[in-house]
C-alpha cells in the first residue's frame, strides 16, 4: 500500500479521532505494564504470599478477555464508542490512584479486574474504529496503534525495574518493603504519578466527544467531525431506504455474543466461519507465544544447562520487548509497501525457524540472546497485520475484530498457564519444545487461512456474505 494523496487526505480529515484512538492505547500499555515491575511491592503492601498475589494477574487477564468480548457492544453508535473509551481510560487513572490504598489481595484483585475490563474495551473499540475509518488502508494505522501499546511488555513476573518508566520512578521514589503492620511503600507515589501521566488520555477522548457535540452541556460547538459510520457509507452507493442503511452499519463488527447468534449465519458460506476461526487461532498462538516466552525466558535461562547469571538473564525479557518495540516501529513504513498477508507470512515462518534454531543451539547462551531478539522482531507486527488481512478478506462485514482480539487474549492467558505447568512437570527444556509446537501450529493455521481465503466469495460474487443489500440481516434484526 502506497502513501498516496487519497490516504493522506483521509488521514488529515480524521486526524483528531485517529490520534485519539492511538492515544488510548497508551493507557492500555501503561496499565498492563506496571504489574510485573511492582509485584514485590504489591506483595508486601498486601502482606500476601507470592502464590496469592499471582491471582491478581489472573483477575486482570480474565477480565481483559471479558472486556474484549463486550467491547463490541458499543460499536453501533459513535457516541457509545467514545463514551466507553472515555470511561475506560479514566478508569485506568482511577485504578492507579486506588492501588496504593489496597492492603488486601482480594481488594487488589477486584480493582485490577476493573482495570482489565477497561483495557479490553479499549482494545476492541479502538481497533474497530480504526478499521472502520481506513478499511483497506488500515494496516499502517493499526501498526502505529500497536506501537502505542509497547509498554505492554512488562506484565509478567520479571525482576523489578524491567520497565524503563517504572525503573525511573522507582529510582525517584525509592524502595520500601516492610512486611509487618499497615504497609505504605514509597512506590505508592509511583502509582499516583502514573495516574497523573495517564490523565491527558481521557481528556483527549472528552475533547473528541465535545467536537462531536456529544456532551449534553456543550452541544453548541462547531460542526461535528465525520463519524466513522458516515465515512464508511461515503464510499457506498446511496440508499433510499433508511432501514437498509441502518442494517448496513450494524451487520459487521458486532460483539462476540451477537456474532454467535444463528440469525447472523443464515446463507453464509462455510468459508465465512473458517476465516474467523483460522484468524483467531493464528493470533491465539502468536500472542500466546509472546506471553509464555516473555514470562518464562528468564526462568529458562537461569536453569541448567545454560545456568545464566541472574543479572544477565534479567536482560532477556527487556531484549525481547525492546525488539518487539523496534519491530513495530519498522513495520510502520514497511506496511506502506507490503501487503498484510505477506507480512504475516514472514512473521509466522520466521517464528517457526527461530524456535527450531533455538532448539538446535540450545546450549548456546549467545544464540539465546540472538534468537530472543529475532523472535521479538517476527512477533512484533503479527497482530495488526493479521487483523488488517482478515478484515480485508471479509470485506469489513464480518466479526473479525472482536473474534481476533478475543482469540489473542485467550491465547495470551491460556498458553502461559499451560507452559508453566509443563515446565514444572517436565523441566526447563520443555520451554523451547512448547514454543516450537506453538510456532508450528501458528504456521499451520495460517496455511488454512490462506486456503479459506481462496475459497471465500469475491466481492463481485452473488454469494458474498453478508448480502449486499442488507435485507436479510435487516429482517433478522427486526424480529
Amino acid at each position: 500500500m502506497g502513501w498516496d494523496e487519497r490516504v493522506a487526505a483521509l488521514f488529515r480529515r480524521n486526524l483528531q479521532p485517529t490520534l485519539t484512538y492511538w492515544s488510548v492505547f497508551f493507557s492500555f500499555g501503561l496499565c498492563i505494564a506496571f504489574l510485573g515491575p511492582t509485584l514485590l511491592d504489591l506483595r508486601c503492601q498486601t502482606q500476601s504470599s507470592l502464590s496469592r498475589i499471582t491471582w491478581v494477574f489472573f483477575s486482570q487477564q480474565f477480565c481483559l478477555l471479558l472486556g474484549s468480548c463486550l467491547g463490541g457492544v458499543f460499536k453501533r453508535r459513535l457516541a457509545q464508542s467514545l463514551v466507553a473509551l472515555f470511561a475506560s481510560s479514566l478508569a485506568i487513572s482511577v485504578v492507579f490512584a486506588i492501588i496504593p490504598l489496597c492492603h488486601n489481595v482480594v481488594v487488589l484483585a477486584v480493582v485490577m479486574a476493573v482495570a482489565g475490563l477497561a483495557m479490553g474495551c479499549i482494545d476492541t473499540i479502538s481497533n474497530m474504529q480504526l478499521v472502520k475509518i481506513y478499511q483497506k488502508d488500515s494496516a499502517v494505522f493499526l501498526q502505529v496503534r500497536q506501537m502505542s501499546a509497547s509498554l505492554k511488555g512488562t506484565t509478567e513476573n520479571k525482576p523489578l525495574g524491567v520497565c524503563p518508566l517504572f525503573q525511573a520512578l522507582h529510582f525517584f521514589v525509592g524502595f520500601g518493603l516492610p512486611m509487618e503492620g499497615l504497609v505504605v511503600t514509597r512506590v505508592s507515589y509511583a502509582f499516583w504519578i502514573m495516574a497523573l501521566i495517564n490523565l491527558p488520555v481521557p481528556i483527549a477522548v472528552f475533547f473528541l466527544l465535545y467536537k462531536e457535540r456529544l456532551v449534553p452541556c456543550f452541544n453548541n460547538g462547531s460542526r461535528p467531525l465525520l463519524s466513522t459510520d458516515e465515512l464508511a457509507m461515503e464510499t457506498q452507493p446511496a440508499e433510499k431506504d433508511d432501514h437498509s442503511i441502518t442494517s448496513q452499519r450494524d451487520r459487521g463488527h458486532n460483539d462476540l455474543f451477537s456474532c454467535c447468534q444463528s440469525k447472523n449465519f443464515r446463507g453464509a458460506p462455510y468459508s465465512y466461519f473458517a476465516v474467523h476461526v483460522a484468524g483467531a487461532l493464528v493470533l491465539f498462538m502468536s500472542d500466546g507465544i509472546i506471553g509464555e516466552y516473555s514470562g518464562f525466558i528468564y526462568s529458562y535461562a537461569v536453569e541448567e544447562p545454560l545456568s545464566v547469571v541472574h543479572k544477565v538473564a534479567g536482560y532477556l525479557p527487556s531484549l525481547f520487548w525492546g525488539f518487539i518495540t523496534l519491530g513495530r516501529l519498522i513495520s510502520i513504513p514497511v506496511s506502506y509497501r507490503m501487503k498484510p498477508a505477506t507480512m504475516v507470512s514472514i512473521n509466522v515462518v520466521g517464528v517457526l525457524i527461530t524456535f527450531l534454531l533455538l532448539l538446535t543451539f540450545s546450549y548456546s547462551v549467545v544464540f539465546l540472546f540472538v534468537g530472543t531478539a529475532c523472535l521479538g522482531l517476527f512477533l512484533s507486527s503479527t497482530f495488526p497485520s493479521m487483523l488488517a488481512y482478515t478484515e480485508d478478506i471479509l470485506q469489513y462485514k464480518g466479526c473479525a475484530t472482536t473474534v481476533l482480539v478475543t482469540g489473542a487474549g485467550i491465547g495470551e492467558m491460556v498458553l502461559q498457564l499451560l507452559v508453566g505447568s509443563i515446565i514444572h512437570d517436565q523441566g526447563s527444556y520443555s520451554f523451547l519444545v512448547c514454543g516450537t509446537i506453538f510456532g508450528g501450529l501458528a504456521f499451520t493455521f495460517y496455511t488454512f487461512l490462506l486456503f479459506f481465503h481462496r475459497m471465500y466469495p469475491k466481492p463481485s460474487s452473488e454469494l458474498t456474505w453478508p448480502p449486499s443489500n442488507g435485507a436479510e440481516v435487516s429482517n433478522c434484526n427486526s424480529k
